[in-house]
């Protein structure tokens, strides 16, 4: 059957995308990362956002926001068109749909989280300084590797890899669809804010012929949702998003099949010594 999903053309050989070797050695590494954000801990330095500083070397809030958030979803896509051919794969297609599964909600949160958010839907973003462009984009990048590289080939490759565990695939994409929609809830509530309060300049510029302040550092509390209880419930709705992602991808199992008990040893899944 002729493919209708395109191979692309490897970019960076044996990295991006990465061969098998250099794949398991990045997602070994990889789950060290919590160590280093540690040090977020010991600084109040984070510049971007409510927090951002005045900088000439500050990049444009939007678009800065779109470039640094957009390469962990196209290298996912692009690990799902280059490595299955490597694993003996003639084409994409042949991956299980419980692969595209993930890689498509995968995309649909980027989509709206480095495009549709900062571009369409946010009336103003606050300039973000270099420095967090940059990490933000390296970590997209091995973030987009180590997903990628599990769901294009290193991971399952059969439906039979899939089987038994329709139930919790099924549980995991609600909980992933549920808290997608109270993200965006929780974000648009944000925004309102900032349209509402640009409203009333525009109205009273119009009356009175003076110019519109802006709204780029304008902060109140939230009222609605899970505002009344927490002070960022669309970041909580996000990570319930991804325990649900994790949910689809089968919690820690596919390591131990992999590599062993022996292998993984104590390690736990997500949070050390407990999950």
């Amino acid at each position: 059957m002729t493919s209708i999903i395109p191979n692309l053309p490897v970019l960076l050989p044996g990295w991006y995308p990465p061969s098998r070797e250099h794949w398991e050695l990045i997602s070994f590494a990889w789950q060290f990362f919590p160590l280093f954000t540690a040090a977020q801990w010991l600084t109040n330095f984070y510049p971007q956002g409510k927090t951002s500083i005045d900088s000439r070397f500050n990049l444009p809030g939007k678009w800065a926001w779109c470039f640094m958030e957009v390469p962990g979803m196209l290298t996912v896509l692009y690990c799902m068109l280059t490595i299955p051919a490597t694993v003996g794969l003639s084409s994409p297609q042949q991956l299980p749909w419980g692969n595209w599964a993930m890689a498509f909600v995968y995309t649909i949160h980027y989509i709206y989280r480095a495009i549709l958010s900062p571009l369409l839907l946010n009336p103003s973003m606050s300039p973000i300084h270099p420095f967090v462009f940059i990490s933000a984009f390296v970590w997209q990048i091995i973030n987009g590797i180590s997903i990628g590289g599990w769901l294009a080939g290193y991971g399952p490759t059969t439906v039979h890899d899939w089987a038994g565990r329709l139930y919790w695939m099924e549980i995991g994409l609600v909980i992933w669809g549920w808290s997608f929609l109270g993200n965006v809830f929780h974000d648009d509530d944000l925004r309102e804010i900032r349209r509402s309060a640009l409203r009333r300049q525009q109205k009273k510029a119009n009356e009175e012929g003076k110019p519109i302040e802006g709204v780029n550092k304008l902060y109140m509390m939230p009222k609605n949702g899970l505002f009344h209880y927490v002070l960022y419930p669309h970041y909580f709705c996000e990570w319930l998003e991804w325990g649900g992602f994790w949910m689809v991808g089968g919690w820690v199992a596919w390591y131990v099949e992999k590599f062993g008990k022996e292998r993984v040893g104590n390690r736990k899944a997500v949070i050390p010594g407990l999950l």
